[in-house]
């Protein structure tokens, strides 16, 4: 039996556990298996040199395989992200409360340093809270995009399983083996339809990333802001930021690194998602 198959069951496993885990109820149900599997014996005797697209096939199924992988685990990292911003935008509304309090007692000693310095600690508060309700806002919005993301990356396996399976039908009818109740056009038309589920997926994603970069904006624009006013620069974990890109050639050993921001400083440690949506052309059937 073929490493694939303990994969496929695995896969099975996955997302049936992800299915109550995201937003959307009923309409947001992981896909499910395929109906069609050619058994491989059939054609265990072709010789490997007639095979390779079988084998391009069998790999770009296994790293489809990764890539849903990946796209778990972000999404579980993105929940404590949106935790920890929670509690942060907690603790910014009681220093905005601090801070108007502090402002109180200098209006009443009428020393006009104080109140001058008192002022600004209120502004810069009130700053601070608006850009960590926007972090809030940023990061739920990179949380659902990553949920849409998740279950871009279970059509694309499979859609790529159904290539592995048409790859191996078309193996079989060029060889003339037909086991019993062997159809081509079944395996054709099952990865036609799963082309069309993992395009729909992908447009899905691109769009959701489209929000979750409007919503990182805002917020890098008011915590520009806060920054600016309370004299610091912050260090809040920023999963959207570019992705570091080494500064010289390779060939002279440049090792040297540059990130962009937006004018915001975040955490480094904070890795950077893959977004195997935008690294793969959009499903197309495959010709029969």
């Amino acid at each position: 039996m073929r490493l694939r198959r303990f994969v496929f069951a695995s896969a099975i496993t996955l997302t049936t556990g992800l299915a109550g885990a995201g937003c959307g109820g009923a309409q947001d149900k992981p896909p499910g298996p395929l109906g069609r599997h050619f058994d491989e014996s059939f054609i265990a005797q072709i010789g490997m040199d007639e095979k390779q697209a079988l084998i391009k096939a069998q790999s770009d199924f296994n790293v489809a395989k990764l890539e849903q992988d990946k796209a778990t685990a972000d999404e579980r990292e993105a929940k404590t992200l949106l935790d920890v911003a929670r509690n942060e935008m907690g603790a910014a509304r009681l220093d905005e409360q601090s801070a108007g309090t502090r402002k109180k007692a200098a209006d009443a000693s009428a020393d006009q340093t104080r109140i001058a310095s008192a002022a600004k600690e209120q502004s810069g508060a009130e700053l601070a809270r608006r850009a960590a309700e926007q972090r809030v806002h940023y990061l739920e919005s990179y949380q659902r995009w990553l949920h849409v993301l998740l279950r871009y990356t279970q059509h694309n396996f499979y859609w790529r399983e159904a290539q592995m399976e048409l790859a191996e039908a078309k193996l079989a009818q060029a060889k003339n083996i037909q086991p019993a109740g062997f159809r081509y056009d079944d395996f054709a038309n099952q990865e036609q339809d799963r082309a069309r589920k993992t395009a729909d997926a992908k447009a899905k994603a691109d769009a959701e990333r489209g929000r979750a970069q409007d919503e990182r904006a805002k917020w890098l624009s008011i915590q520009g802001e806060a920054d600016k006013t309370l004299g610091k620069k912050s260090e809040f974990p920023d999963p959207l930021a570019p992705k570091p890109e080494p500064t010289g050639p390779s060939t002279n050993g440049g090792a040297g690194y540059t990130v962009g921001n937006d004018g915001s400083s975040s955490d480094q440690h904070v890795p950077t998602p893959d977004d195997p949506s935008k690294t793969a052309p959009a499903p197309t059937p495959a010709p029969q």
